[in-house]
């Protein structure tokens, strides 16, 4: 009789989890589908804007769903000789920054990562303190006009050519990585540059893709060092081109001249510009998504 009466309070209490359990479930459910509604909502309406008339946005018709669909924006904005140019620019500048930013940020993440490295304990601080400490925007104003790169491509990729926060997320998947392998390729002969090119690199996929997609997004975005340094029209990136555009449509002569129509016409191009600019990351990110989750959770565990 006991024992019946165990069993049925076991499956009582089985029932009564696995109830809250669904609950949890359908509560979680329904919280990532709101997240997700609140994060698209602003990205469908600004999609909406680009698409829609001028006249329709100025009604105030435009929600998520364009209104007078019409490319007149998207065909005004690419038609100007200059466009398909910065967009070529910002893409060389893009591929060798990422490339560079990479490389020289693994050579410095690998020995901060192995703890019998002699001067380990003072350079991880060091690297550490360039996280919270700059120069400043003068003195690297002054550091780029003393060496002679301004106006030159370097001007646009060596300020932000390593970043500490992925040094240290590249350090921490270094420091977690199979001691074995190292090992078998001291054993087989190979120098520490080998191991590192040959063995280490080969299985930091997931890292170097995440690193990738950070480097690329903040190259490609980059209008401010191209403000700085770059004086010459023709090496302008897109994205500074496309903020005089901005600029341009959002400002007038005479301050009396801006009217509300004004300001959303200035909007619908502002939604273009920020679209296209948007577009070739949004085409990148889905195939190095795999890779940027994985190499989130492994880069960020503590040694």
């Amino acid at each position: 009789m006991r024992a019946v009466e165990t069993r049925k309070s076991v499956m009582k209490k089985h029932h009564l989890e696995t109830s809250r359990y669904q609950m949890f479930q359908i509560f979680n459910n329904v919280l990532m589908v709101l997240i997700c509604i609140a994060t698209l909502y602003p990205f469908l309406y600004l999609v909406a804007q680009s698409f829609s008339s001028e006249q329709a946005i100025i009604q105030g018709k435009v929600s998520i769903i364009p209104v007078d669909f019409n490319l007149t924006t998207y065909i005004s904005v690419i038609k100007q000789g200059e466009f398909l140019k910065f967009y070529g620019n910002t893409i060389i500048y893009s591929i060798i920054g990422t490339a560079l930013s990479i490389f020289f940020s693994a050579c410095l993440a690998y020995p901060l990562s192995k703890p019998q490295l002699k001067l380990n304990k003072f350079l991880t601080p060091f690297v550490i303190f360039t996280m919270y400490f700059g120069g400043g925007l003068i003195p690297n104003y002054v550091l780029m006009l003393k060496l002679g790169l301004r106006d030159t491509i370097a001007a646009f990729i060596l300020p932000g050519m390593i970043s500490t926060y992925y040094v240290l997320l590249m350090k921490s998947f270094f420091a977690n990585s199979p001691k074995e392998l190292e090992e078998a390729g001291e054993i087989d002969g190979l120098s520490k540059i080998g191991i590192f090119f040959k063995i280490v690199l080969p299985l930091s996929t997931p890292i170097l893709a995440t690193m990738i997609l950070f480097y690329a997004v903040a190259y490609w975005n980059n209008w401010f060092n191209a403000y700085l340094y770059l004086d010459s029209r023709p090496k302008w990136p897109v994205a500074y081109y496309l903020r005089t555009i901005i600029i341009g449509a959002s400002t007038s002569a005479d301050p009396g001249e801006v009217t509300a129509e004004s300001m959303q016409i200035a909007t619908n191009i502002k939604s273009c510009c920020m679209l296209l600019m948007a577009l070739p990351i949004i085409c990148v990110y889905p195939f190095v998504q795999k890779y940027y989750v994985q190499g989130m959770m492994l880069g960020g565990v503590k040694e």
